[in-house]
């Protein structure tokens, strides 16, 4: 703590709230109590323990030793397992040939998410801190260079500014933006690139490859850039690009909107993103006739390549998941809502309803657009 005091006042707040973050023991603790933890058949509910080893020391194993390695991988419980476990995922993809990875997970613990006063630029100083530890994996200065992108060079450079000052943090390591301005032009406001925005007409050729870089993690884009990552996708089409905790189901439903992408931009693109490293927890409640009369449970959908997409079923505590099923295929988030009220159902936590209740609780339809078979459509991002 007598480094951080010795900090510049505007620092002290972001690197104090990192670090206490950060330090968490336990990835997934959380404030949040699960009504049927109190019940008695939740108590008979066998956890997924870290009994073998750390996915990330698996190493000369075949394919098929590591896919079963993968298959029976719980989530991690810290961020040291987390970013071992997530920069062997991803470099198993890489040998396999993948080009655009999609690496996903709560960037902090989750009861420091649910803060109220929680801002989107500390959030965003997590993610960028996550994806330089990330980026150490693979980065070398001679033969592997690695450029983290923000959006665009002011968001740059208050990333640059949070990191000491300067934008390279360690070697073979940049960091870097999605579009680079002409350094001719001194206008702070260009018109002609919110007009090109708002049509979708591209950078006006502002996006450029960052010379001998193999591999570039895309941080903090929201769906309006996007089509930025695709333009240095095709001006740079052997790079490595990794979508790095953008949380591309929610930017996928923003998709047709108005001053937002067509829906094909999904099916000739986003479609073809491979999730290496993807772990995405849901929280639901259903009411009961019986006491306690409110059942709150939480799962967690979870892949670590070349595994199977695993619903997990939360415990009662946060920290350790119940495996319900595992499949090749990513199941839309309906389905998997419905196989953990299922394994419920199956416990004695929740009685059926019925197909008639059931199907007023689901509705007719329990898939998004982009979750659905498209004839367009690359399976990269369901497999």
């Amino acid at each position: 703590m007598k480094k951080l005091n010795a900090l510049p006042q505007r620092y002290k707040g972001v690197v104090q709230f990192i670090y206490i973050a950060l330090s968490s023991s336990h990835f997934f603790a959380s404030t949040t109590t699960n009504a049927f933890v109190t019940t008695t058949t939740t108590a008979h509910f066998p956890a997924i323990q870290r009994t073998l080893p750390l996915f990330s020391e698996a190493t000369q194993s075949s394919s098929e030793e590591l896919r079963d390695i993968a298959n029976r991988q719980p989530p991690p419980q810290n961020f040291y397992e987390l970013q071992s476990d997530s920069a062997k995922a991803a470099q198993l993809a890489i040998d396999d040939g993948q080009k655009l990875l999609e690496v996903e997970f709560p960037p902090l613990p989750s009861n420091v998410l649910e803060m109220d006063d929680l801002g989107a630029y500390q959030v965003a100083q997590a993610n960028l801190n996550l994806a330089m530890e990330f980026a150490r994996k693979f980065a070398n200065l001679d033969t592997f260079k690695v450029a983290i992108l923000l959006p665009d060079e002011a968001e740059k450079n208050i990333a640059v500014e949070n990191s000491g000052g300067t934008d390279k943090p360690y070697p073979g390591i940049t960091i870097s933006s999605l579009r680079s301005s002409d350094p001719d032009d001194k206008r702070i406001f260009k018109p002609e690139q919110l007009f090109l925005n708002l049509i979708g007409g591209g950078s006006g050729g502002l996006v450029k490859p960052l010379p001998n870089t193999k591999m570039y993690i895309i941080i903090v884009a929201s769906a309006q850039e996007l089509p930025d990552v695709e333009e240095l996708n095709i001006a740079d089409p052997d790079a490595i690009i990794v979508f790095y905790n953008l949380k591309l189901d929610i930017l996928r439903g923003d998709l047709g909107a108005p001053a937002f992408p067509a829906k094909d931009f999904h099916d000739r693109f986003l479609s073809r993103v491979k999730p290496v490293y993807y772990l995405r927890t849901r929280q639901y409640s259903r009411n009961t006739p019986n006491p306690p009369f409110m059942v709150n449970f939480q799962g967690c959908l979870f892949r670590s390549y070349p595994g199977e997409f695993q619903t997990l079923l939360d415990t009662g505590d946060g920290r350790a998941y119940r495996r319900v099923s595992g499949s090749k295929i990513r199941p839309p988030l309906g389905s998997f809502k419905e196989e953990l009220t299922q394994n419920l159902q199956l416990e004695g936590v929740i009685k059926d309803e019925g197909k008639f209740l059931g199907f007023l609780r689901t509705g007719y339809k329990t898939t998004t657009w982009w979750e659905e078979e498209r004839v367009e459509a690359d399976d990269g991002w369901r497999s």
